[in-house]
C-alpha cells in the first residue's frame, strides 16, 4: 500500500469541506448526520471523525458522527439506506455491504446508496501483546496446529476483512482458531491489550498507534510489499503464507440512488 493511499483520506477531507457557491446557497441549511456503523474508536469511527471535524467552519452547518453499531454494520448502513434521501443522512459504508445478502444479514446492496466519495482502501493485518510468546505469524501457526482451539482471535465481526484474513489462513493450514467477534476493531484491541483474545485482527490503520508505542508485535501486514509505517512488520507472503488479497474499503455514501441534493457531488 502507497503512501498516497494513507494520504486521500486528507485530500477528501479537505475537498469535503469547500462547497461551490451555489451549493452553499442551497445546501446545507441544517446540521448533517454522519452515521459510522461500528464501535467509537476505531479505524472507521477516527477516520470520519478526522474528515469533519471542520464542517462548520467551511459548511456552515455541524456533521455530526452518531456510532450505530450491530449486525456486522448492517444497522447503521441500513438506516442510511432508509433514511430521507434530502442528504442529512449519510453514512460511512464498508466492505462488509457486499456479504450481507449472502449472510441473510440485511437486503442491502450498494444500490441502496449514492456514493460521495471514496475514502481509503487497506488491508488487514494481525498483532499479538507485546511480550507474547508468538515473535512471527508461523509461530502463532504451529502452536494453533498443537494445541487447536487454543489460540482466540478478536476482530469486528464474521464475514468482516479482518475475520477472513485470518479464517482464510486457518482453512489453508487446516488450525482450529476461535474467532471473537465485536462490534469493531477498537474493542478488538481493548480485549487483546487485556488478555482477553490471543490475537487482534484489524486493517493497517487501526492497529498504528498501539504499534508506534511498542504495545503490539504485529505478526504480518496484508499488502503486496512492507508499509512505511511498518517498516520492520513483513507482508504476509514474507512470513511465508498466500496473500488471501482482501481488501478494507471505505466510502462515504448516502441513501436512496439519485436522490442527491444539487451540487452535492461536490468533489466527483
Amino acid at each position: 500500500m502507497r503512501r498516497h493511499i494513507w494520504l486521500v483520506v486528507l485530500l477528501f477531507g479537505l475537498a469535503l469541506m469547500f462547497p461551490s457557491g451555489v451549493m452553499a446557497q442551497q445546501f446545507p441549511t441544517k446540521d448533517i448526520t454522519l452515521v459510522v456503523p461500528w464501535a467509537a474508536g476505531g479505524g472507521t469511527d477516527t477516520i470520519a471523525r478526522t474528515l469533519v471535524k471542520n464542517a462548520k467552519k467551511h459548511f456552515g452547518v455541524n456533521v455530526n458522527v452518531v456510532n450505530k453499531t450491530g449486525g456486522l454494520g448492517a444497522i447503521g448502513m441500513g438506516s442510511v439506506a432508509t433514511a430521507t434521501p434530502d442528504g442529512y443522512t449519510t453514512g460511512v459504508i464498508t466492505f462488509h455491504l457486499s456479504n450481507y445478502r449472502m449472510m441473510g444479514l440485511a437486503p442491502l446492496s450498494y444500490r441502496d446508496f449514492s456514493l460521495i466519495q471514496m475514502i481509503n482502501i487497506e488491508g488487514a493485518c494481525a498483532s499479538v501483546k507485546a511480550g507474547s510468546q508468538f515473535q512471527t505469524l508461523k509461530d502463532l501457526i504451529e502452536f494453533a496446529k498443537k494445541s487447536p482451539g487454543v489460540v482466540t482471535a478478536g476482530h469486528a465481526g464474521a464475514g468482516s476483512v479482518q475475520h477472513l484474513s485470518l479464517a482464510s489462513l486457518g482453512v489453508r493450514e487446516k488450525v482450529k482458531i476461535v474467532h471473537v467477534p465485536f462490534d469493531g476493531s477498537a474493542p478488538a484491541r481493548t480485549a487483546l491489550q487485556g488478555g482477553h483474545v490471543t490475537v487482534a485482527v484489524t486493517t493497517i490503520s487501526e492497529i498504528l498507534q498501539l504499534y508506534q508505542a511498542k504495545l503490539v508485535k504485529v505478526l504480518y501486514l496484508e499488502d503486496a510489499k512492507r508499509h512505511w509505517l511498518y517498516p520492520d512488520v513483513p507482508t504476509i507472503a514474507e512470513a511465508g503464507y498466500p496473500n488471501p488479497k482482501i481488501i478494507y474499503a471505505r466510502l462515504y455514501m448516502t441513501g436512496e440512488p439519485w436522490a442527491l441534493p444539487k451540487g452535492f457531488r461536490l468533489i466527483a
